[in-house]
C-alpha cells in the first residue's frame, strides 16, 4: 500500500472512536483530511466538529459538517489528529502543518487523543523530524541561540505564518530523550508561543497504518 492509502486506512478506522451525538475534535494535515472526508459519511450522527485550523474548518464545512470554535465548548470526548513523529510512550512531534498551537488548545479540551498515522511516523526517539516552534518574531534570534546551546539548528520556515499570524522555527538536529521535560522548558522561554512537543497532551492510543493493516497501540 502507498503512504496515502495507509493514511486513508487509519482515517477510516478512526471513525470507530467518534462518539455519536457529540462534538469531535479534529486536527490538521494530510491524514486528517482523509478523516474529514470519511467523517462526512456519518455527519448526521454527530453534533459537529471543533477544528484546529482554518484549513480543516473549510474542509469540514465543505462537507456540510457543523463547526464550533474551541472557545465555545468546555469538553470533548475525543480529539483525532495526526503526528509528524510518535514514540513508544505516545509523545509526539506536531506542527508540520503549522497548526500546533490550535491543535494543542483543542487537544486540551479532549478526554482522549487518538493519533492517526502511517508506520513511517513511529520512532524510538523524537527529533529526526525538525521540531516546529511557533514564536514571536522579535524573539527569533534569541531563540535560535537558545536552541543552538542545546545542539539544534533553528531555521525560520520561509514564507509561512500560522493562523495566529506568527512565524515558525523548525529545529533540526535534536535528540529528544525526555519530551515532557523539553516541552516544559521550551514553553517557558520568552517569545515561544507553543513548542510542537505533545508530551503533556500525548496520545491515548495510536492507529498505525502498516502493510499488514491497522495496528492499535495503546499508551
Amino acid at each position: 500500500m502507498t503512504q496515502d492509502e495507509l493514511k486513508a486506512l487509519v482515517a477510516r478506522e478512526a471513525l470507530q472512536h467518534v462518539v455519536p451525538g457529540e462534538w469531535v475534535g479534529v486536527g490538521t494535515g494530510s491524514t486528517v483530511n482523509h478523516f474529514i472526508d470519511a467523517l462526512a459519511g456519518m455527519k448526521a450522527q454527530i453534533a459537529g466538529a471543533v477544528s484546529s485550523s482554518v484549513a480543516s474548518t473549510q474542509r469540514l464545512r465543505a462537507h456540510g459538517i457543523a463547526v464550533r470554535e474551541a472557545n465555545e465548548v468546555e469538553r470533548l470526548p475525543v480529539y483525532i489528529d495526526g503526528a509528524d513523529e510518535i514514540d513508544g510512550r505516545g509523545c509526539m512531534i506536531k506542527g508540520g502543518g503549522a497548526a500546533l498551537t490550535r491543535e494543542k488548545i483543542v487537544a486540551d479540551l479532549a478526554a482522549r487523543f487518538v493519533c492517526i498515522a502511517d508506520a513511517s511516523k513511529r520512532v524510538d526517539v523524537l527529533g529526526r523530524f525538525p521540531l516546529p516552534v511557533e514564536v514571536i518574531d522579535l524573539a527569533v534570534p534569541q531563540l535560535q541561540r537558545r536552541f543552538a546551546a542545546l545542539g539544534g539548528r533553528a531555521m525560520l520556515r520561509a514564507g509561512v505564518v500560522t493562523d495566529n499570524g506568527h512565524p515558525l522555527l523548525d529545529v533540526h538536529g535534536l535528540q529528544i530523550n525526555d519530551p515532557l521535560a523539553m516541552e516544559v522548558e521550551v514553553n517557558q522561554w520568552p517569545g515561544v508561543v507553543t513548542v510542537g512537543l505533545f508530551a503533556r497532551h500525548r496520545a491515548s492510543l495510536c492507529l498505525l497504518g502498516t502493510a499488514q493493516g491497522v495496528q492499535t497501540v495503546r499508551y
